[in-house]
């Protein structure tokens, strides 16, 4: 998972909230492992989106990713839902983006 993976999403209800796992970046991670005898076989990275298409389905989808979505309840972001669901009501949907990368590397002999 990339420390980019629901930043919109957690973005439209908690704007404040700095991202958990900045520096898991593909170019970032590569390095890191180069810089430790590391040769890269294969790097890949995707965003895909993702939506909800239902108020209470993303609800629980905050709950459970509490390191993303850190403090978050239906009282304190309460307006911000509202304007999820107003969303929702117009476009069918809310979107947000999924963040992942790959590396398979091997030690250097």
């Amino acid at each position: 998972m990339g420390g980019k993976n629901d930043r919109d999403l957690v973005e439209m209800v908690l704007p404040d909230v700095p991202a958990p796992f900045p520096k898991l970046e593909l170019p970032i991670q590569r390095k890191k492992f180069e810089e430790v005898g590391f040769e890269i076989l294969r790097e890949g990275e995707v965003f895909q989106p993702i939506r909800f298409y239902d108020i209470g389905a993303f609800v629980w989808f905050a709950h459970i990713i509490e390191w993303e979505f850190p403090g978050f309840s239906v009282d304190k972001c309460f307006d911000k839902l509202l304007e999820m669901q107003e969303i929702i009501d117009k476009d069918g949907f809310v979107e947000g983006t999924i963040h992942r990368y790959l590396i398979v590397a091997k030690k250097k002999s």
